[in-house]
């Protein structure tokens, strides 16, 4: 066995048990002994004697772990702790990019010295993970559906089957989040749920049921809010969104309208995350019914609408490897959905604009001081309380950091249905333009 092989630890035990023999033996077994240790531990010989003649076995010494000084102030790290907080518990790479958007608004709440700016602008993302566990919280997960499927024109629908591909704004994935509590009897409150693929802007709209109607009211009230043209929809087989009266609102607005594959959640992994970060970790799984909680979860998501487009970066996937089994995702730099859309072509300059004065003029601590009252008011007009003991969803603070709980998988069939390029008519429409790669549709952010 080579010298090189063998560990301090090993080599310290061995030398022990070899000095007791060392001892008591003569001197040509010392010296073969002295062979065996120089050959097996790779001692010099000089050194070898020298622990080997020791009035004492040879003690194995403590192992040192080099400490250093820490680098960032207990008040750096309090600071920190505050705008991680405000801002709705951000995973630590989109802290990161959130901190300079949020230390102006700081400055006039609490004393921010020229050090501590440094340190709180040059601490890394790693080591915020490290000094914020302490602080994390864990919320498990309960999900169900209520989607039913639509049956008519789905043959004037035609099925997405490739990834997204687009380069510009406007094409957005839809879906309904039910507030139905533990009974899905009578009628309750939807969130209608839309996200932009390209810059990842998010609208929210509470209706009350899914009735053809109150979802194309709910659906042009989200293109009017977009600050870019609607170009297309992909939704799910659901009765709500597969209807005469969707099909002719894409039809006379010339909009791009495509569904997902029967009983494949990943078609729709953008929205299905959004359902998840934007909808159930604030609002839970308790029951709304009433026209004053549409109006009380309307009125939040108008103010949810500024903090998370604005306020909250967001991590894009660029690309996928395979490296042997390992499957790694490639992220691009984290960015609100405000400044992908400021870089965006084909956006409503008007509307941009106004956004802009907007965003200069928003306080976001102020904002989540809002955010959270109208959360207040939303779980005060619940026809039902929770039960106590109860995990039906924490509400704004110490929402994000908690373990999910393991759910089971619905057993699906899968059904053969003629499918269309909807996708490559998405890349016809835009590789004009210039092209573009934006990540496959089943993988999904980071939150």
């Amino acid at each position: 066995m080579e010298a090189s092989g063998r560990a301090r630890r090993s080599k310290e035990e061995y030398v022990r048990l070899l000095w007791q023999r060392y001892q008591h033996a003569g001197r040509a077994e010392r010296s073969a002994l002295l062979d065996e240790v120089t050959r097996m531990c790779g001692y010099h010989r000089k050194y070898a004697i020298g622990v080997l003649n020791r009035r004492r076995p040879p003690q194995a010494r403590p192992r040192r772990v080099p400490k250093r000084r820490p680098i960032y102030s207990a008040e750096a790290i309090s600071v920190l702790a505050w705008i991680w907080e405000a801002a709705g518990y951000l995973c630590a790479e989109r802290l990161k990019a959130a901190l300079p958007i949020w230390l102006p608004w700081v400055r006039q709440r609490r004393p921010v010295s020229p050090a501590m700016e440094r340190e709180l602008l040059t601490i890394s993302a790693r080591q915020m993970d490290r000094r914020l566990q302490a602080r994390k919280h864990r919320l498990k997960r309960r999900l169900y559906g209520t989607t039913r499927p639509g049956t008519l024109l789905k043959h004037l629908v035609p099925l997405k089957t490739d990834h997204w591909d687009v380069t510009q704004p406007g094409y957005l994935e839809i879906d309904l989040v039910s507030h139905s509590g533990a009974s899905a009897a009578g009628e309750f409150l939807h969130t209608l749920d839309a996200v932009d693929i390209h810059t990842g802007w998010v609208e929210r709209q509470a209706v009350m049921g899914k009735g053809q109607h109150g979802i194309l009211h709910a659906l042009t009230t989200i293109a009017q809010q977009l600050p870019f043209a609607l170009r297309g929809l992909d939704s799910d087989n659901g009765s709500e969104f597969i209807n005469s009266h969707l099909v002719a609102f894409c039809e006379r607005r010339r909009i791009q309208f495509t569904r997902s594959r029967p009983y494949q959640k990943d078609d729709n992994a953008h929205v299905e995350q959004k359902n998840w970060t934007h909808v159930r970790k604030l609002v839970g799984w308790d029951r709304d019914d009433t026209p004053e909680a549409q109006q009380a979860l309307n009125a939040l998501y108008a103010e949810l609408r500024l903090f998370q487009n604005l306020f909250q970066p967001s991590m894009k996937l660029v690309r996928k490897e395979r490296r042997g089994s390992r499957l790694l995702r490639r992220y691009d730099g984290p960015q609100t959905p405000w400044e992908r859309v400021q870089v965006s072509a084909d956006v409503d300059a008007a509307k941009v604009a106004a956004l802009e004065r907007l965003f200069r003029r928003t306080d976001p601590f102020v904002l989540a001081q809002r955010i959270g009252q109208h959360l207040d008011r939303v779980v005060g007009l619940r026809s039902r309380s929770p039960q106590p003991g109860s995990r039906l969803g924490l509400r704004w603070r110490g929402w994000t950091f908690r373990p999910r709980a393991p759910q089971a998988r619905a057993m699906s069939h899968r059904k053969s249905t003629h499918t269309h390029g909807s996708g490559a008519m998405i890349a016809q429409s835009v590789k004009a333009a210039g092209g573009g790669n934006e990540g496959t549709g089943s993988a999904r952010r980071r939150e």
